[in-house]
């Protein structure tokens, strides 16, 4: 059962109605200690008082009754009875929360004192100057500390092995370093011949020789795609909605792309956040697909059930709280959703604060804001230039086309100045989502819109009074739109006619049947099907009768039969293509709505509204946003862009540190990168992680120098051997007396095997590669080909489609995206070990690995297995492997030692 707040009241009006009928003196002052304190100690402090505080409420102070329990709910507000939790629970309102429960329930007479106190202002004598006060001496809401003893990662990291009586390893050697130092920074092995000259350079001048080499894979492409990898673990970004149908998310790696980028120019830190929660303010609508990352049940699946909008609409936002808690803050915010925070001091009053700062994000697709010097502006300027030159060559020699846009379609045809059209269908049943009537000189100019007393009337015989004309240019799209229905037996066909209030020039229109789909998802049978069909423009001539010019049959057919016109229109498909990649397009990266009021909701549920809340951070973060209530959504996330990156918050500059730390070295200095509550672990070293946040900040957000400083430091470069005396103290070598040996991922895995092979395309950017098939709406999606030559690009670039096992590398913790990976599980298994030996990608480039090995190595046998170890390992094997190795002579032996090389530790472990 959930009470409204219309019921709630009507429950405290009647409670006051039967104190002023049973007791004369209604407003007599209520005497605290003969009225309500046995009352309390009667029936409430046994459970909630100093020795137990059931659901952490604590009624034998007022302290405890005005801070209320793990609900989040005052149990007492002075003076507000409405407001005052205790009396719904002493009144049995919710029988849920029924307190005490059924058979002891207060009497209707203590019921109505506790009330009558309540209203009277809850006086409690030597109490009245008690107040409520929020606990936050936790470690991550302390300032950070400004004054240090060192001044390096080392100088910090040496002096705690000290004081455990242990001291750095021997440095690694040159060819373990650069392998190292190279998947760490672009998820990439070196190649045979850079480890040969690092070797070389290194033993000139190991410390140039090292500086260059971290400089230059910094520099390159590929740290952005190894650490754009990490940040999307953090967020479970992936290109699926999760829930039953798991529908595409169209064009929803334009995110993954920006997040590339951004690593890649190294954008501050502040900024990056800034545009993830408002880069439709900043010109990067791009990066807005942050707030959607997370899984989501599409309406479709929800139903029109009101409850369960509500409930769909409440998921979806605390989605958006998981996202923005876990990876920025460092905080299980989630947690508060149903009542306070049972460990950290976030309240259930936060938790709806900071989700009123979200109430204008939907979950959908939209067209990005970008700004002029956007990649992807720049390169739209380019490729319509490129297209207004086709199209006007075309039209020089008066010629008629047709254009595929994917999810419309655009007819061109010379112009013509006139003031009515008319379309003619050749099909009996159609249905038109949108359609749009341009003018040559402004492509953009839909005149339905701009001519607002256009008259648009249809064929009655086929109209159709469910879907009218009117909803041919409603700015909707979908299935409900016009249609236009043949009746059985007629020879009549739909036809639509436009008469304009003057005469103005036409020369495209834009018409589909369901743009929708196209705006929204992708890959599903019958996708953007036109229902519309072929049909046939017609002008009115003198006389007012309707002739016919062009039609799209007739355009098909002749662009067939004259060479230098298909050619022309090719061209023209070909850059809308491009466009359709490279330019601003609909992406999953939100949608837009009006934000609409917010509310606590007790225990979670839409159903039980309470208090009206408005958008602010955190209370732990001094959480005023200083926005207006009825302020725009934009504006709100702003605000707390603005105040998550204020260099007075302890939190952010922290977390992104020890994430950075985390990725270098395998753990966090904090081991719990995404929770730095109460419930997570403590810093190994506390006054580094503070040192590294000041860093961050100092160093303008700059991430790429505090990963250089990292990778730089005596910690990093030196061996991964164990030694006896470390182990015996730090086994975990969470002291970093070692560096700690780790799992590559799955990702490092399959693309050094491309690598090896030479067969990996380095190219950056753009849609994944396809593994999957073409699904119907409610069916599963199915693995078709996760191994041919259209794959053999960086494993970043594959689908990311949630619960959906890949088939050979969800074996490695590659994750689901259906929970935030901080951290991935690391987990040992036979079908690991199989899966490299026997699945058709690995035997496939074995071949292909083997292949290489011969045509680079000569004829010799040694040679040949020698190359084989250089491919796979970047190093030269010792006499004694090659001696083993002596047998492997013929093509199908070296892919045997290949796939066996692919399945050593050597090959799986970072050294």
């Amino acid at each position: 059962m959930r009470i409204s707040k219309l019921s709630l009241n009507a429950v405290m009006t009647l409670a006051l109605t039967w104190g002023t009928c049973a007791t004369p003196l209604f407003s007599a002052e209520i005497d605290f200690e003969n009225e309500i304190l046995p009352i309390l100690e009667d029936n409430c402090v046994f459970c909630h008082g100093e020795d137990e505080q059931e659901s952490g409420l604590r009624l034998d102070r007022r302290v405890g009754m005005l801070k209320g329990g793990d609900s989040g709910l005052p149990a007492v507000v002075p003076g507000d009875i409405q407001k005052s939790y205790l009396l719904e629970v002493i009144n049995h309102v919710d029988p849920d929360m029924a307190m005490p429960p059924d058979e002891d329930k207060l009497s209707e007479d203590d019921i109505r004192l506790v009330t009558r106190w309540i209203e009277q202002g809850a006086l409690w004598p030597g109490q009245m100057d008690d107040v409520v006060e929020e606990e936050s001496d936790h470690w991550a809401f302390q300032p950070i500390a400004s004054e240090f003893q060192h001044d390096s990662i080392d100088g910090f990291l040496k002096a705690r092995l000290v004081e455990s009586g242990l001291d750095y390893s021997d440095p690694a050697d040159p060819r373990s370093l650069i392998r190292r130092v190279s998947i760490v920074l672009t998820g990439l092995a070196p190649s045979p011949e850079r480890t040969e000259r690092f070797w070389q350079d290194y033993q000139q001048d190991s410390q140039n020789a090292y500086e260059t080499l971290v400089d230059e894979l910094l520099a390159s492409p590929h740290y952005g795609e190894r650490w754009a990898q990490h940040w999307l673990d953090v967020i479970r970004w992936a290109e699926t909605n999760g829930s039953e149908s798991n529908m595409y998310r169209k064009n929803a790696w334009m995110y993954r792309d920006y997040v590339v980028r951004a690593f890649n120019e190294d954008k501050p830190y502040d900024r990056f956040i800034h545009e993830q929660l408002a880069g439709d303010r900043l010109g990067q609508g791009d990066a807005t697909g942050f707030l959607v990352a997370g899984p989501h049940v599409p309406a479709a699946t929800v139903g029109q059930e009101p409850t369960s909008i509500r409930q769909a609409r409440a998921d979806r936002m605390d989605e958006i709280l998981q996202t923005v808690g876990a990876s920025v803050m460092g905080m299980t915010v989630g947690c508060a959703r149903c009542h306070n925070h049972k460990f950290d001091p976030i309240s259930i009053q936060d938790y709806y604060s900071l989700s009123a700062v979200f109430q204008d994000v939907e979950f959908g697709s939209r067209y990005p804001e970008l700004s002029s010097d956007h990649p992807r502006v720049v390169r739209e300027r380019e490729l319509r230039q490129t297209l207004a030159h086709l199209r006007s060559e075309m039209r020089s020699q008066g010629w008629a086309w047709v254009e595929d846009w994917t999810g419309y379609e655009e007819i061109h045809f010379p112009p013509k100045q006139t003031d009515a059209l008319r379309i003619d269908f050749d099909r009996r049943w159609l249905q038109i989502d949108e359609l749009e009537l341009l003018d040559v000189a402004q492509p953009q100019r839909n005149l339905l819109v701009a001519m607002a007393d256009t008259v648009i009337t249809d064929n009655p015989v086929t109209h159709d009074k469910a879907q009218p004309t009117a909803r041919l240019n409603d700015g909707v799209f979908g299935t409900k739109g016009w249609r236009g229905v043949s009746p059985k037996g007629s020879d009549e066909t739909p036809w639509l006619q436009f008469k304009f209030p003057e005469k103005t020039t036409v020369g495209t229109i834009r018409i589909s049947s369901n743009r929708e789909d196209f705006l929204q998802t992708d890959y599903l049978e019958g996708m953007n099907k036109r229902t519309y069909g072929d049909f046939t423009i017609q002008l009115p001539d003198q006389e007012g009768a309707w002739k016919a010019f062009a039609s799209t049959a007739a355009m098909r057919e002749r662009s067939k039969s004259n060479e230098d016109r298909q050619n022309l229109q090719d061209q023209i498909q070909n850059v809308i293509e491009e466009l359709l990649i490279q330019g601003p397009q609909p992406a999953f990266l939100a949608e837009f709505v009006e934000p609409v009021s917010t509310f606590v909701l007790s225990r979670g549920s839409p159903e039980s509204p309470r208090d009206q809340v408005y958008a602010a951070a955190p209370r732990l973060l001094d959480g005023q946003l200083n926005v207006r209530p009825d302020s725009p959504g934009p504006q709100r996330r702003e605000a707390l862009a603005d105040l998550l990156t204020n260099p007075s918050n302890p939190l952010t500059a922290r977390v992104v540190a020890n994430r950075m730390w985390h990725n270098v070295f395998g753990v966090g200095i904090v081991s719990t990168p995404s929770d730095f509550g109460r419930a997570g672990a403590p810093p190994s070293h506390p006054k580094l992680l503070d040192w590294l946040a000041a860093a961050v900040v100092e160093s303008d957000w700059s991430l790429k120098r505090v990963v250089r400083m990292m990778v730089l430091s005596q910690a990093f470069r030196q061996s991964s051997e164990p030694r006896e005396d470390g182990l015996a103290v730090d086994a975990s070598a969470q002291l970093l007396w070692r560096f700690p040996p780790r799992r590559v991922e799955a990702e490092v895995i399959r693309d050094d095997v491309l690598q090896a092979s030479g067969r990996l395309d380095r190219s950056i950017g753009g849609p994944s590669y396809r593994i999957h098939n073409v699904k119907k709406r409610y069916s599963q999606w199915e693995v078709v080909d996760n191994h041919g030559e259209q794959t053999w690009r960086r494993m970043l670039y594959q689908e990311r489609m949630r619960r959906v096992d890949d088939r050979i590398f969800t074996a490695f913790d590659f994750p689901d995206c259906g929970q935030i990976r901080a951290k991935r599980p690391v987990s040992t298994t036979p079908l690991q070990a199989l899966n490299l030996l026997n699945s058709d990608f690995v035997v496939e480039q074995s071949n292909l690995i083997a292949g290489r090995a011969r045509d680079e190595a000569g004829e010799s046998v040694s040679d040949q297995v020698r190359r084989c170890f250089e491919l796979l390992l970047q190093r030269q094997p010792n006499d004694s492997e090659i001696a083993a190795s002596v047998e492997f002579v013929d093509r199908q032996s070296l892919a045997l030692l290949c796939r066996t090389l692919i399945n050593t530790n050597e090959f799986v472990f970072l050294p």
